[in-house]
């Protein structure tokens, strides 16, 4: 029996994407060559980062590492045609999940307005090792600011600023193991991708025994591309909360059944 192909998400399904992660080169393990996909046809696509990565090089003084991965980060982002990268200042290898930070998250997506908002991972086993745990805190804290961004009496400061609730409609998880939508990127998102990786350069070097990026984005989108039958892809978990519930589907098509 043939197994059935992951789809693709439909070509009007969201037209502005904020991505939020915790370090600089989060989003360029995969998920940008996906960022290049949609630029290319004229999604706008904005960058979050938590941090500036400062603690990310064991060599480096604290203050010179977070100069060189913000830079880096920026050339890397416009590899795949992202221009709008935002900063916080929270600290590398300690961000906390907390109210500060979910309302933080929160004001830059009512502020951004987004259709859909992309994340990493929240669970602590991911890929087969262990999440660090900047990731898991980023990812959590920015699912739960989606919500808080459409609730009006969830941080009350934020109307006194100006912003009015806006409703997300996609969360989009990269690398969950359950994938429900994928980005073709064969050709030239790919290479792109490669080449926000690759802007990488200083702090990768810093890393002993770490993949060329070329080889190690062609590997793992050729293996993802299989599920959707294209030579190279980048998988997603979605909730399109315009969408009903899974469960309720569910019953919805059992009793159309039934009739």
């Amino acid at each position: 029996m043939a197994t059935d192909l992951i789809p693709a998400f439909a070509d009007d399904a969201f037209r502005r994407v904020l991505c939020v992660v915790a370090h600089p080169d989060d989003v360029e393990y995969g998920t940008s060559s996906a960022v290049a996909s949609w630029t290319a046809r004229g999604v706008e696509v904005a960058y979050l980062l938590l941090t500036r990565g400062e603690a990310g090089i064991d060599g480096m003084a604290p203050e010179q590492a977070a100069r060189l991965r913000t830079e880096e980060q920026i050339a890397g982002s416009r590899a795949v045609g992202v221009s709008e990268v935002e900063f916080f200042d929270y600290p590398d290898g300690m961000l906390e999940y907390g109210l500060g930070l979910r309302r933080d998250i929160a004001r830059v997506i009512r502020r951004r307005q987004p259709d859909a908002v992309v994340v990493g991972s929240w669970e602590v086993e991911f890929g087969g090792m262990l999440n660090q745990a900047d990731h898991r805190v980023a990812g959590l804290a920015a699912v739960d600011a989606l919500r808080d961004a459409g609730n009006r009496w969830v941080f009350p400061e934020l109307l006194d600023e100006g912003l009015q609730p806006h409703s997300v409609r996609w969360l989009i998880v990269g690398a969950d193991p359950r994938p429900t939508h994928g980005v073709d990127v064969s050709g030239e998102p790919l290479e792109r991708g490669i080449a926000s990786l690759e802007a990488h350069e200083q702090y990768l070097a810093a890393l002993p025994g770490h993949p060329a990026p070329r080889m190690m984005i062609t590997g793992f989108t050729a293996w993802q591309g299989k599920a959707m039958g294209v030579p190279n892809a980048v998988l997603f978990r979605a909730w399109d909360f315009q969408a009903p519930p899974p469960l309720a589907a569910e019953i919805m098509a059992a009793m159309a059944q039934d009739d």
